[in-house]
Order: C-alpha cells, then sequence, then structure tokens
C-alpha cells in the first residue's frame, strides 16, 4: 500500500474515515471488557469508558455519510438498480456473519437459539432475542434497515428536509404501535418491537437520527455547500474532543458504576441529539483538514486495521473470542491478537467473497 505522501487527497481522506473505523470499533472493544479493569482504573475514567458504546454510532454515523455520498438516490431509479444495490451492501455484511454463525451452530457447546430468526437478523427486532448468537449482530438487524430505506431518505433529504423528519418520525411512531398492537392480540412473548427503550437504542426507527446526520453532510458536499464548514476553524480538534466530552456527560447520569448513562432519559437525548453532530464534526475534519490525525488514521497500517474493523466487530465478543480464550487470555484481553485474526479473516474470507460477488452482480 502506499504510503500518506504519495496518496491524493481524496485517498487520504477516505483512509482517514476507514482509519476512523478502527478507532470505532476499539471504543467498543474497550467498552465490553471495562468490567474486568473496573477496580483498577480511575473512576472518571471508568466514567468514560462505560460510555463507549458511542462507537456503534460513530459507524452508524460514518455509515449514514458514505452510503449517501456513494449511491445518493441512484438506487430507485429503477427496481433491478435497487435490487443490485441491497444485494451489493448484504453481500458486504452478511457473508462473513453466516460463516461465523454457521461454526457457532455446529459447535454443540454454543449453538443455541433459534437459527432461521439468528440467520435473518430478524432476532434483532426482538428484546427478548436480539442478543442471541453472535450477541453484537443486533446492530447488523439496525444496519440493513438503513440499507433498504438509504436511497429513499436521500431522495426526500433533497426534495425538502421537512419530509425526511416526518418519515421518520412516522417510521418511529409505526414501529411503536406494531409493537404496541402485537402485545395486545398474543401478549407479544418474545417482545418484538418493545418496550419503548428497546425501540430508542436497539432498531433502526430509534438510532435514525446517527444515519441521517451523515447523510445531511453527503448532501451538502454533493450540492457544493461544505464551504459552510470550511469557515469553522479545528473541525477535527473541535470534533473528536466533543466526541469524548459528550460521552463524559452522558456518564454523569450514570447511577452506578455498572451502568450507563445513556439508560437514563437526559443521557439518551444527550447521545442522540448531540453526539451525532460531534461525530460528524470529525468525519468533515479528516475530509477537509489536513491534519496529523488524519495522516495518522490514514496510515497504512490503520488503514488495513479499519478494512478488518467488520470481522472484528463480529468476533471481539461471544462465540470466537470466547473459543480463544479457553487457549490463551493475554493481559490486553486478546485485543491484538483478535486484530490479527481480523486481517487475517478480511484477506482471506470477507474480501475475496465480496469482490466474487461485486463480480457476479456487475454481469
Amino acid at each position: 500500500m502506499n504510503n500518506t505522501h504519495s496518496q491524493t487527497p481524496t485517498q487520504l481522506r477516505f483512509d482517514a474515515l476507514t482509519g476512523f473505523r478502527f478507532l470505532a470499533a476499539s471504543m467498543v472493544f474497550i467498552y465490553h471488557n471495562r468490567k474486568f479493569w473496573r477496580h483498577d482504573i480511575h473512576p472518571e475514567l471508568l466514567r468514560l469508558m462505560n460510555e463507549f458504546h458511542i462507537g456503534v454510532a460513530m459507524l452508524y454515523v460514518l455509515s449514514g455519510y458514505l452510503i449517501a455520498y456513494t449511491y445518493q438516490d441512484k438506487p430507485i431509479q429503477s427496481g433491478e438498480s435497487y435490487l443490485r444495490y441491497i444485494l451489493l451492501r448484504c453481500a458486504r455484511i452478511l457473508p462473513i456473519y453466516w460463516i461465523i454463525l454457521t461454526v457457532y451452530f455446529l459447535d454443540p457447546a454454543y449453538g443455541k437459539g433459534n437459527a432461521t430468526l439468528i440467520y435473518s437478523l430478524l432476532h434483532g427486532f426482538s428484546s427478548t432475542l436480539n442478543l442471541t448468537g453472535l450477541a453484537q449482530s443486533w446492530s447488523l438487524t439496525v444496519e440493513i434497515c438503513f440499507y433498504l430505506f438509504a436511497p429513499i431518505m436521500f431522495l426526500l433529504l433533497r426534495k425538502k428536509s421537512i419530509y425526511i423528519v416526518l418519515s421518520l418520525v412516522g417510521l418511529f411512531a409505526a414501529t411503536w404501535v406494531i409493537g404496541e398492537v402485537w402485545t395486545k392480540i398474543n401478549g407479544n412473548p418474545l417482545h418484538f418491537l418493545q418496550p419503548l427503550k428497546f425501540i430508542f437504542l436497539g432498531t433502526f426507527a430509534g438510532r435514525s437520527i446517527e444515519f441521517l446526520v451523515g447523510m445531511v453532510v453527503a448532501k451538502m458536499f454533493s450540492n457544493g455547500n461544505s464551504h459552510i464548514f470550511i469557515k469553522i476553524p479545528n473541525k477535527t480538534l473541535f470534533g473528536f474532543m466533543g466526541i469524548l466530552i459528550t460521552a463524559y456527560c452522558i456518564g454523569l447520569f450514570q447511577p452506578n458504576i455498572y451502568m450507563q448513562g445513556r439508560d437514563t432519559i437526559a443521557g439518551l437525548l444527550i447521545h442522540e441529539l448531540i453526539l451525532p453532530l460531534f461525530v460528524v464534526m470529525a468525519i468533515i475534519g479528516l475530509i477537509v483538514e489536513k491534519t496529523w490525525l488524519q495522516r495518522i488514521l490514514a496510515s497504512p497500517i490503520l488503514v488495513t486495521l479499519g478494512n478488518a474493523s467488520y470481522i472484528f466487530y463480529l468476533i471481539h465478543i461471544s462465540y470466537v473470542n470466547l473459543k480463544i480464550k479457553q487457549f490463551f487470555l493475554l493481559p490486553d484481553r486478546n485485543f491484538t491478537i483478535l486484530w490479527i485474526l481480523s486481517v487475517l479473516l478480511y484477506y482471506s474470507l470477507e474480501k475475496p467473497i465480496y469482490v466474487f460477488c461485486r463480480k457476479w452482480l456487475k454481469r
């Protein structure tokens, strides 16, 4: 891979966004392992780490920007183009998920749960089942839902902003009503689209703002209105410092060291309404500013890790990591070995499968 000195400005900024994925995935790893360091670190640092679930929000905002920037409303120009778009996005995340999931189900010590629901990601709509199989796969259900709605969202966004706002409010209301009606009919034993807190935190209807903020920036750049952000100085610094400060402020609402401030109404509002603004400011900074952080995130090693971040996300907790821990557990909670394994799986499985699917779909 070429070093950053030989990269064009466009390559540099998109490589930096790939490195940004490594950063977000690492924050999620820290969040899931914080309990092992709970009594060995300063309480204020623990307060911050308790909110590192924001790595998922960072990935959602980035996804909103990249999907809108890449596809805009092209997928809905015809039924065929929309189908090709959906299949291409599914080819990016489903094959490697299905491979790991198949190994999980073939393992008699682990393979529990409704395979049909888990393979289809429909379990992600149930607050009872969403952590079965690979626990982190609930977020894939959210991501797939975004892929389905993204082209229409971008089209509405280009026409009039109020249209997209009303549409997402309507989607949230419809999701809540479906869950309530389901409960009235038969008690909804598996709690699909229930309770309200689950809708906010675990469904696309509740987290659509994070994707929308990224899409808004993509729209501004596509319309040549990015000069609005150019005038703001130190966007990279302002964005990343804002992310950390916002996470800490969410943590101020933690009931105790075992819970997250996001679980409170105040913390949730900060998470959904304020955090995405700082995330998108950091992304804009990486795009338009030449900084040392941009160069670091665009470095070959972080780009490689960023490319492998999806697999890392799939294996950093749950089945694969639990299997690794049966053989050894390093002081870093296997952080390093998990990244090495992720890179190997990316080049040996994920990338070849995706390249094959792209070529097949182009035919």
